[in-house]
């Protein structure tokens, strides 16, 4: 289900709200896709596919969501194109060969109204695990841009919701030590933090202005050349890691998981239910439970979480 996730943690006092009321207030904003002049849409659609109806699904205690999102998109390339065109046939009509800018800008909007209709559109699903126990929001997003936006469309809806509680207080989960710093720690020391394995997969980045990196694909890192580029200060910004031998992903520099895969053993032990409701009811509930163990952990290992108003520590 969730191939990506940025973590944000919820405030103490906060409340899940009544499932039906949730379920009215998604209804409102439900996904409509783009209009011929419409360059984007966005809205709520049914987290168990087209088959279902519900926007709000709680399984086990854990809600989960979906916001799809349409675009369509122009190139640059047409749209400079068209303006060029415009501007010189005003210059030929009107003799001046000097443009306002105000024109131009009626230009490059006629341009847009007239090639929307013909752009293609292209839609992106994003995935929201809201886990009020833990007082973790989990957001299926590989980067903090795109999770902000479907925060901000979650916060938007629960406070329309009627009788709810206090607001959701998120605040974006911070760790002690830095992401980097800590990859740069187990890298160098040839020694992963309790439960992790080290992977085959990493990027190493210089700090300076050219950005000199280095990446390995399937490879060993157990070598003393990785050591040796982070000796000469270069500074891990993804790595591969397995989790408890059930789980591997790649950790960023910026604390976000991605290419989340779930392993044999942990599919085995899964079986064969769920297949009355496509999955959705298992899926979820290997997710949650695989992923309420990992992300302590991970926090652990960097760390722990940073107290609000701190700061990282720049190393292990």
């Amino acid at each position: 289900m969730f191939k990506s996730a940025c973590f944000f943690r919820i405030a103490d006092d906060f409340v899940l709200p009544d499932l039906p009321a949730l379920e009215r207030v998604l209804q409102k904003g439900r996904f409509v896709p783009c209009g011929p002049t419409q360059p984007e849409s966005a809205g709520w659609v049914p987290p168990r596919g087209n088959k279902g109806k519900l926007l709000a699904e709680l399984v086990g205690g854990h809600l989960v969501l979906k916001l799809c999102t349409e675009k369509r998109a122009v190139p640059s390339s047409a749209i400079t194109a068209a303006v060029d065109e415009r501007i010189e046939r005003y210059k030929a009509e009107t003799g001046n060969e000097r443009v306002p800018a105000k024109m131009k800008k009626e230009f490059k909007e006629e341009v847009l109204l007239d090639l929307l209709p013909r752009a293609f559109s292209k839609r992106s699903t994003m995935l929201l695990w809201l886990d009020a126990k833990n007082r973790m929001l989990v957001v299926d997003a590989g980067s903090l841009s795109a999770a902000d936006r479907i925060v901000s469309t979650l916060l938007a809806a629960l406070l329309e919701v009627p009788g709810s509680g206090p607001a959701l207080d998120l605040e974006l989960v911070h760790t002690q030590s830095s992401p980097s710093a800590s990859m740069s720690h187990w890298l160098s020391t040839r020694e992963a933090p309790w439960r992790f394995t080290v992977d085959r997969d990493c990027e190493l980045k210089a700090a300076d202005e050219q950005k000199a990196t280095v990446r390995y694909a399937r490879h060993t890192l157990d070598i003393d050349e990785v050591a040796q580029h982070i000796a000469a200060g270069k500074v891990p910004t993804q790595l591969a890691l397995t989790w408890n031998d059930r789980v591997s992903f790649v950790l960023t520099e910026a604390g976000q998981v991605r290419k989340i895969k779930m392993l044999d053993v942990v599919l085995k032990e899964s079986g064969d239910t769920g297949k009355e409701d496509d999955g959705f009811d298992t899926n979820v509930a290997i997710l949650t439970g695989e992923l309420s163990q990992l992300i302590p952990d991970l926090l652990e290992a960097l760390g722990g979480e940073m107290v609000p108003g701190a700061e990282t520590t720049a190393a292990v």
